[in-house]
């Protein structure tokens, strides 16, 4: 069964790279990459990619271009998240509270097209924007409004 492969596995720092793969896809096969993420006001964002699995049915978008007809194409390992786009027309992704971490889905459908197939496999990862164990610190000192961030 198809499998997505994320490296880091379940959780990454916002501006960090996700290396992403797909698993146990037929030779050749088409197949149909989408990803989706909610706004801390609910807002859905999405970008999805055309691709091609190689003869031993693997995929990696760091070595496999998206073909033309998604939201890019050609070599772009970050594209599914760089190409996000709302589906509220001039709406803009924008992180409000940094605490809490984006939850990214992806999911693999088979072939390509307006309609894509069927599922073959999904997969969450949290994009977070505080490494583990920063502590976030409001300042207010007379007219000083800031945050302070530690380590």
């Amino acid at each position: 069964a198809p499998s997505i492969r994320l490296s880091p596995a379940a959780r990454s720092l916002f501006d960090e790279p996700l290396a992403i793969g797909v698993q146990g896809l037929g030779p050749r096969q088409q197949v149909t990459l989408r990803t989706s993420l909610r706004d801390e006001t609910g807002e859905l964002f999405q970008a999805s990619a055309l691709y091609q699995a190689g003869d031993d049915g693997e995929l990696d978008l760091a070595r496999c271009p998206a073909l033309p007809g998604g939201s890019f194409s050609g070599l772009e390992p970050m594209g599914l998240l760089w190409a996000l786009q709302p589906q509220k027309p001039f709406w803009r992704l924008v992180k409000r509270d940094v605490q809490s971490p984006f939850l990214l889905q992806l999911e693999v459908f088979e072939g390509h097209g307006e309609c894509p197939g069927r599922l073959l496999a999904q997969a969450q990862h949290e994009r977070a924007f505080l490494r583990d164990g920063v502590r976030r610190v409001p300042v207010r000192e007379g007219r000083i409004r800031a945050t302070l961030f530690l380590p």
